[in-house]
């Protein structure tokens, strides 16, 4: 496998795509269930199923987007052609979702919501799965693989800034309610479609033949997928991880709407956008230090201490953030952060090992099969923290727009802390058995 490196402007050209992919990722995750629920009108538990059709929906696109990229011979490459193909979809379909429709019937509602989220979905894996499985291509070497999945997220934290703490000023600015939110949809789907084109025309990957192309048919390849022990361990932790991303992001707009007491205050910058700005700042200023920490310690390590720090600040939040003053809160968001950074870079420098063990045992390479799995658990994951979390509002008797009873308080506490930390812990556990380290992985390959 080739261990070149890559020059600071190819890291650019191929990470400045989830300054795009990240930003969509945060805006459906923060900002999804809340805008059904309180700007198009849809009840807590309809908007949960919405999204868990949505998402279900890629259990059938992501697999099979991944099956496709692989077996893709052209002049663009494998993986290139599906970003140009894909960029204009994705701005149409964003603007579409947050473009309410004013229906009243709520079973016609949640039809229409799920319907343009798969939508949503569809588009995104076009573009999202060919991208990921370019990283094993651009280089083979262990820590360069580190460096460039570094780059990607640098740029990653910018779009989730984006995604989740300008949204609410974004929507503001076109005048609030449903236009403001409309034109917010188009507006960031129109970034959208400009940074994968950057990428499309940024990157330049390996050209393939057809005899390299891999023979196996669809579920014998996905099968062979689960005989993988590093990825499959790597597979059920990062979907614990992002069970547990998705109950805090779904959540968090709900928290300070209507259970953190206190005035945060800065011009032009409300309540919820200030406690974003904070976590997500700091999350981007911790993304660096984790390459330097997972070169040091491994990326294993790295990884766990994402879960210790989230996890726990996850139950400080619920258990004594509301009785905090905004010092000491921000203080506790900027901890939290912290944990956020450190979750970035590990999993997606770990992947394209775990491909990379699977092609030296076979002789194939199917890195789009594995990404096309890796980005179904993330969506899988998140759809049934969606699901779960409109359930328990639900059951917690949350009304939008009114002042919640403690009923619907405790539902909210549980679902920012309890849930979330337990998912966390397990997920900790589970990663504890990957053995995928630097030596075991040159040694595997014959680097130095």
């Amino acid at each position: 496998m080739d261990g070149r490196k890559l020059t600071v402007g190819q890291k650019l050209g191929f990470g400045i795509f989830d300054l795009g992919g990240n930003m969509l990722f945060t805006l459906m995750g923060f900002w999804c269930l809340h805008y059904l629920t309180d700007v198009a009108g849809l009840g807590a538990s309809l908007a949960g199923i919405a999204v868990m059709i949505g998402k279900g929906w890629d259990a059938v696109t992501d697999p099979v987007m991944g099956f496709i990229s692989d077996r893709t011979i052209s002049p663009l490459g494998r993986r290139r052609p599906y970003l140009l193909a894909g960029a204009l979809p994705v701005m149409l379909a964003l603007w579409l979702f947050f473009t309410a429709p004013g229906i009243s019937n709520q079973i016609m509602l949640m039809l229409w919501a799920a319907g343009t989220l798969m939508l949503v979905n569809t588009a995104s894996t076009i573009i999202s799965v060919p991208y990921s499985s370019l990283t094993p291509e651009l280089t083979g070497d262990y820590h360069e693989r580190t460096s460039l999945n570094g780059y990607r997220f640098g740029c990653a934290v910018f779009g989730t800034l984006i995604g989740g703490a300008l949204v609410g000023p974004l929507a503001g600015a076109f005048g609030g309610g449903g236009r403001g939110w409309s034109m917010m949809g188009l507006s960031l789907g129109a970034v959208i479609m400009t940074v994968t084109l950057l990428t499309f025309f940024g990157t330049r990957e390996k050209l393939h033949t057809r005899d390299e192309r891999p023979t196996g048919r669809f579920f014998p390849t996905y099968r062979a997928v689960f005989t993988n022990k590093p990825y499959v361990i790597l597979f059920v932790g990062y979907a614990l991880h992002m069970a547990a991303i998705t109950f805090l992001q779904g959540i968090l707009a709900y928290y300070m709407d209507y259970l953190y007491p206190f005035t945060l205050e800065l011009p032009g910058l409300d309540h919820t956008t200030i406690a974003m700005l904070v976590l997500l700042l700091t999350a981007m200023v911790c993304i660096p230090v984790s390459v330097g920490v997972s070169k040091k310690i491994g990326k294993k390590k790295t990884y766990q201490i994402c879960f210790v720090i989230i996890g726990s600040a996850c139950m400080l939040v619920a258990s004594i953030g509301h009785l905090l003053p905004p010092p000491l809160f921000l203080l506790l968001l900027a901890y939290a952060g912290a944990g956020v950074g450190f979750s970035y870079v590990a999993p997606f420098a770990m992947v394209p090992d775990t491909v990379e063990f699977d092609a030296v045992k076979t002789g194939e390479r199917k890195e789009g099969a594995y990404y096309g799995m890796w980005t179904l658990v993330s969506k899988t994951g998140a759809a049934l923290s969606m699901l779960l979390t409109g359930f328990i509002l639900k059951w917690g008797g949350y009304r939008a727009n009114h002042v919640q009873d403690p009923r619907a308080l405790g539902a909210i506490r549980l679902i920012i802390g309890p849930l979330p930390a337990f998912f966390f812990l397990i997920a900790l556990l589970v990663i504890r058995s990957y053995p995928l380290d630097e030596g075991t992985y040159k040694k595997l390959t014959g680097q130095r």
